[in-house]
């Protein structure tokens, strides 16, 4: 493993040890705030399942995150994530329990406006969808399970002690299931960014049982979160356990659970192949804000007691700085990336050019796109995607979704088929159909993206996506999936 890869590594663990100080509280921090479980003890669970969840379940929400916007170059991958590390910690210090998904969103984007990347529009709403979904399904959930759980004590008729008992219990087990969850989801946020740029090579530990590169990655990330747990979550703890309202133990269990059961639903690739292939709606694989999904819990519990206890000014707060939280973060990024990249001399991306050449305007024309208004700017180089966009947004005769055809195949970043890389795509995720379909492709070079992917469509049906209806999601996603580790294989998307 190179030095440098290590050193640019750093900012990510850095994040990791933020995520870990401030999000443990919403994990057990109900329990520790009402004194049901002891600080140590809660730590120690945490960062046990913290890093189950994030090696054995982390990759469905890194995916869509990936997608927000394509870090193509390893100081910038440092540098998002310092940004977003740096706006946690500043939220840690205060107190208060802030969102990492907001912080490594806002660094991103941070990134794709220094660069001139698009920002993925479909995947950015994705996002701010589950920033209102999330709280709001985290407090029907904790409604729900609150009004049963008493209604079960009560007639269980248990002594006092029993009761105390079964409620530490149920705090540890919600809260080893909460940390399975949070890693499980959150591990994108500290990781996603490196993903293709990964310092590990995949290994067989027995047959059938492969440990990706990126697994290796999220058990780093997911050790430095357990760090972050252990050495400076209490305080948080604190202000999430007490500082939002007042909390009876089976209340705190309530909450605990609710906002598990939410990550784990925007984490879980299990169910999503489950609904999918129902024919069902499938709910988003996305990094959601734990600290949403916690207060979002709390505050369904206290709106069933009609809004008494609640301490507005911590509320308000904890708003503020989920308010601020992704600004500073892009921000941060910005300066960041323009001192890096003009003091330090080093590459925060790497320029991709767009050109609309002969042959992307036939490409268009079996797509059906009628291409006269591109004669204009046939052969014309443009040093980024929103050069391209602006330059396409003066003609008033291109729609919005030809516009995002053109830009999506005039992305010149060349793709070789080296016969070294040929050894590492064998030790990847590929079955064995889709393997033997990119081998006779030995030698060739594919100017644009999307000729490598014709090529392979035309190689093997192994390659064609399916149509989009929810039965074949789970199927184009994992097409999706190959094919993006294909590319990263031989293009070398960071540097």
């Amino acid at each position: 493993m190179e030095a440098g890869i290590l050193i640019f590594l750093s900012s990510g663990l850095f994040l990791g040890w933020a995520l870990g100080a401030n999000d443990a509280a919403n994990v057990f921090g109900t329990a520790v705030g009402t004194r049901m479980i002891r600080f140590t003890t809660a730590a120690i669970i945490c960062s046990v399942f913290v890093v189950l969840g994030a090696v054995l379940s982390g990759a469905g929400a890194a995916h869509t995150l990936g997608k927000l916007g394509a870090i193509n170059a390893l100081p910038g991958s440092f540098m998002a994530a310092l940004a977003a590390a740096i706006a946690v910690y500043m939220m840690t210090k205060a107190g208060l329990p802030v969102s990492t998904t907001q912080s490594i969103v806002g660094a991103i984007i941070g990134w794709n406006f220094f660069s001139g990347t698009l920002t993925d529009q479909a995947s950015l709403i994705k996002i701010l969808s589950t920033w209102i979904i999330c709280p709001v399904l985290a407090a029907g959930i904790s409604m729900v399970l609150y009004k049963v759980t008493t209604a079960v004590v009560r007639r269980a008729k248990l002594h006092i002690l029993r009761t105390d008992a079964y409620t530490r219990a149920g705090l540890i087990f919600a809260g080893a299931f909460g940390a399975y969850s949070l890693g499980a989801n959150n591990i994108a946020n500290v990781m996603g960014v490196f993903v293709p740029a990964s310092p590990f090579t995949a290994f067989t530990i027995a047959e059938g049982f492969t440990v990706s590169s990126a697994q290796q990655l999220f058990l780093v990330g997911a050790i430095a979160i357990a760090v972050g747990v252990m050495t400076y979550s209490k305080r948080v703890m604190m202000t999430v356990g007490g500082g939002l309202m007042p909390l009876s133990p089976i209340a705190a269990w309530v909450a605990v659970v609710a906002h598990s059961l939410v990550l784990f639903l925007f984490a879980s690739q299990g169910l999503e192949h489950f609904l999918a292939s129902h024919g069902l709606p499938t709910i988003p694989l996305v990094p959601v804000s734990s600290s949403q999904a916690v207060v979002g819990a709390v505050l369904g519990i206290a709106l069933l007691r009609g809004g008494r206890g609640i301490r507005w000014r911590t509320l308000t707060g904890i708003g503020m700085g989920w308010a601020v939280t992704p600004l500073i973060s892009g921000a941060i990024c910005y300066i960041g990336l323009f001192f890096l990249q003009n003091v330090f001399d080093q590459t925060s991306y790497r320029p991709v050019p767009y050109v609309v050449s002969e042959q992307v305007i036939e490409r268009l024309q079996r797509d059906g796109v009628d291409t006269s208004p591109l004669a204009g700017i046939k052969d014309e180089i443009y040093e980024n995607a929103v050069a391209l966009s602006r330059q396409l947004d003066t003609d008033k005769s291109i729609s919005s979704d030809v516009s995002k055809k053109v830009i999506t195949y005039a992305r010149q970043d060349e793709i070789v088929m080296t016969e070294e890389n040929y050894t590492a795509l064998s030790e990847g995720p590929l079955d064995k159909e889709r393997l033997a379909a990119v081998m006779p492709l030995r030698g060739r070079t594919f100017p644009y993206e999307w000729m490598l992917r014709d090529a392979l469509s035309e190689a093997s049906p192994a390659w064609r996506e399916r149509p989009s209806i929810p039965k074949y999601r789970s199927y184009n996603k994992k097409l999706a999936s190959d094919f993006a580790f294909v590319v990263r294989t031989f293009r070398g998307a960071i540097h």
